[in-house]
């Protein structure tokens, strides 16, 4: 399962009302090759849910995920990060052994 922080939350509703995005436009997170560390998240909006696609659903928010990504995301808390020392959509993957310094890419 993944999980939404509140903020992460708040910024999704956000992103949504501003992009005009449909009440069907779900979350699509999954994992790719490359990044500095191999591999790399890939996070978008998309409103087609297909058969080997996993959904889950944390604070309203309903999440899409790949089977083979889910390999990789299971327990993973997306949070969302205004602060100083970056912004935007981070990743608390508890299956990543080391993650590179913008956070955006890990290994396994």
């Amino acid at each position: 399962m993944i999980t939404v922080s509140d903020k992460a939350k708040e910024r999704i509703l956000q992103l949504k009302k501003e992009e005009g995005r449909e009440e069907n436009d779900n979350i699509r997170v999954s994992v790719k090759g490359g990044g500095c560390s191999g591999l790399k998240y890939d996070l978008n909006f998309d409103a087609t849910v297909v058969d080997s696609d996993q959904v889950f659903e944390d604070k309203g928010i309903k999440i899409l995920v790949d089977r083979k990504s889910l390999l990789y995301l299971a327990g993973t808390i997306l949070e969302f990060s205004d602060g100083l020392n970056g912004k935007g959509f981070q990743f608390v993957n508890p299956n990543a052994s080391r993650t590179c310094g913008c956070g955006e890419s890990f290994s396994v």
